[in-house]
């Protein structure tokens, strides 16, 4: 189920580089990570590190922290594809903005 995802954080750009931190698949523009994923258990989840800064009109984000958000997939579950595609690409423009300041 978070294969998937992670094919679509890959694609946001070639400037999109993958490693592991946390323990967690994350992708990052240089060295700026802004998203990861996670399988667990119960859920798999797809994060956002400026999370709470992304606009949410479909209200995915789950999160209370000063600067992150995640997703929370579960299995078995429809989820909204088109919204959870839409979070990932704001996301990265967001951190492609956040650079270049």
């Amino acid at each position: 189920m978070i294969q998937p995802w992670f094919e679509v954080l890959r694609g946001c750009g070639p400037d999109v580089v993958e490693l592991i931190h946390d323990r967690q698949p994350t992708v990052c523009v240089g060295d700026a990570a802004f998203a990861y994923v996670g399988a667990y258990t119960a859920h798999a989840s797809v994060g956002f590190f400026h999370g709470a800064d992304l606009d949410d009109p479909a209200g995915l984000l789950q999160g209370t922290g000063k600067r992150m958000r995640h997703v929370k997939l579960h299995w078995g579950q429809a989820h909204d594809a088109a919204a959870l595609t839409a979070l990932i690409a704001a996301a990265y423009r967001d951190i492609r903005r956040r650079l270049q300041n």
